[in-house]
């Protein structure tokens, strides 16, 4: 997934509180430093997403939670920092750009890991598996793409659910309609603008979740995997490393099958 913002707050880097990321200082990075990790800002792991990407990050009041949030947190706390969310244009992530301007250390996102993305910034190991879905009315009898023939589908801008559509709009006729965020386009197909929508199996299925309206009627076999980005170079690759370390130790102890089940509701596939 990668999305882009257009509210005048994301446009300017809103900085936001992550929830249960309060055990560091708050101003004190010497296990950073000693790990050989200069931080954008003293004390914050400092982090770059666009809002709201439920259930991996969103607002609960002022903090910002969800899966991604707290898989970071472990390395937040691991170096006795408090992580800092900035909302910013996904754009700016994906492409490196936030890294290079000092805006964040780190980027979270349910990121789909892909070799242009793997160009421009360093990224993570997979920390979970993902595909796209279809999401439509329960009772409006679309089951498939081809269902969709004359109809618009609605797609999150700058995604990989959006290149999927685009890639099969001609074979199955229909138009895709762009949406800056998840929020636009899942309340779109609800309100009829459009048909149906495409993105991530995670989002999608928290939004039917709460919305018994609503049904995923399609997935589709992508085979994408997130990761998380940062710096190309510099610390960027030690903050991934330290990750990638912290991700091994909670998949053993049962730490990373406890955040799953906190965010999804049941214990990850074997």
């Amino acid at each position: 997934m990668t999305r882009v913002a257009v509210a005048l707050a994301a446009v300017l880097g809103l900085s936001l509180s992550a929830c249960g990321s309060d055990s560091g200082s708050g101003g004190s990075d010497d296990k950073a430093k000693a790990a050989g990790i200069t931080l954008v800002k003293p004390g914050k792991l400092t982090v770059c997403t666009h809002l709201p990407y439920k259930p991996f990050q969103y607002k609960d009041g002022t903090d910002v939670v969800g899966f991604d949030v707290d898989l970071l947190n472990l390395v937040a706390d691991d170096l006795g920092l408090k992580q800092d969310v900035v909302n910013i244009e996904w754009a700016q992530v994906t492409s490196g750009a936030a890294f290079q301007a000092k805006k964040c250390d780190m980027g979270m996102g349910a990121m789909t890991i892909t070799k242009e993305r793997q160009a421009a910034i360093s990224i993570t190991d997979p920390y979970m598996d993902a595909t796209q879905v279809l999401m439509a009315k329960k009772d409006s009898g679309i089951k498939t793409l081809a269902d969709l023939r004359g109809k618009k589908l609605g797609a999150q801008a700058d995604t990989t659910g959006k290149k999927y559509a685009d890639e099969n709009a001609a074979a199955n006729g229909y138009t895709v309609i762009p949406f800056n965020d998840l929020a636009l386009q899942e309340n779109n197909v609800k309100s009829g603008r459009v048909a149906a929508a495409i993105n991530d199996n995670g989002v999608l299925y928290d939004f039917v979740k709460d919305n018994p309206d609503m049904a995923v009627v399609a997935e589709f076999n992508t085979g994408e995997q997130y990761g998380f980005g940062a710096l190309k170079d510099g610390s960027g690759p030690k903050l991934v490393a330290k990750f990638n370390e912290l991700l091994t130790k909670a998949k053993s102890d049962g730490k990373y099958n406890e955040i799953y089940k906190k965010w999804f509701g049941v214990e990850p596939a074997k």
